[in-house]
């Protein structure tokens, strides 16, 4: 009876996630057609912006501008999404979570958005136009023409934006995980070091290999990281103090109930 009740009880969770990925698939899908909407006039900002100016993007091939187009409309996609995404998982997992660790972590789902934008802003408008300089110095060093396909560009534009935009959902999501009592700030400093090395990692890929571009962005990454760590900190004191009112409450029911 109990292993029935068991087999149940899985069936039961793997069907909610199947209903919680299929909201997350549809949404996405919307955003896509919202995205073609949208995809033209973001091309026109990013190819008449600053850091565009001077190259002249041309078509290698006759699916080189549907190609960039969907890769507008899966990165304005990709932001109406995440936070739709995290308040699906957020659902999934809350009816194993007490109340107010329910109302806690629930908070955390409008700044996915505000943080992903900054992050976005930063790699835009900070780091790619470094990488973009750095390379370009090197090209005309070589005494090379400068002669880039818009495929190539947007490549090299949004394997930039990217990775650093999502790096810089860290807080968040360390802070939603301690909500959730998965991680906390104790093996947070314990992984410390390993940490370090897989942000330092991160920020010379993503970077020109020169050591002030990498400065530049690794700086950030580890402040993001600490301040990652204080926030669940933050976190964790309060879940402790809960957990210890609540111990409180049951330890005087039971004194009461010793004395009836």
């Amino acid at each position: 009876m109990t292993q029935q009740k068991e087999e149940m009880t899985l069936t039961e969770h793997l069907s909610e996630l199947r209903k919680r990925l299929i909201y997350v698939l549809s949404i996405f899908i919307l955003g896509l057609v919202a995205g073609f909407l949208v995809a033209d006039p973001v091309y026109q900002y990013l190819t008449k912006a600053e850091t565009a100016q001077g190259f002249v993007l041309h078509a290698f091939s006759f699916w080189d501008g549907i190609g960039i187009y969907m890769k507008i409309a899966g990165l304005f996609s990709l932001v109406i999404t995440l936070p739709f995404t995290v308040f699906q998982l957020w659902k999934f997992v809350s009816p194993g979570l007490r109340p107010r660790e329910r109302k806690a972590t629930l908070q955390y789902v409008p700044y996915v958005f505000l943080l992903f934008l900054i992050g976005l802003a930063f790699s835009y408008y900070v780091v790619f136009p470094m990488a973009l300089s750095f390379t370009s110095s090197i090209t005309e060093k070589m005494g090379l023409v400068e002669t880039y396909g818009m495929k190539q560009y947007f490549s090299f534009l949004f394997g930039i934006v990217l990775p650093v935009s999502l790096l810089f959902e860290l807080p968040l999501i360390i802070m939603f995980l301690t909500g959730l009592r998965i991680l906390n700030p104790i093996r947070l400093r314990k992984m410390r070091k390993v940490a370090y090395f897989v942000l330092i990692f991160i920020a010379v890929v993503v970077t020109p290999p020169d050591f002030i571009s990498d400065f530049l962005v690794m700086i950030p990454l580890l402040l993001l990281y600490e301040i990652s760590v204080f926030l669940s900190g933050f976190v964790y004191r309060k879940q402790l103090a809960a957990d210890a009112e609540a111990e409180s409450r049951y330890i005087r029911a039971e004194d009461k109930q010793s004395v009836v």
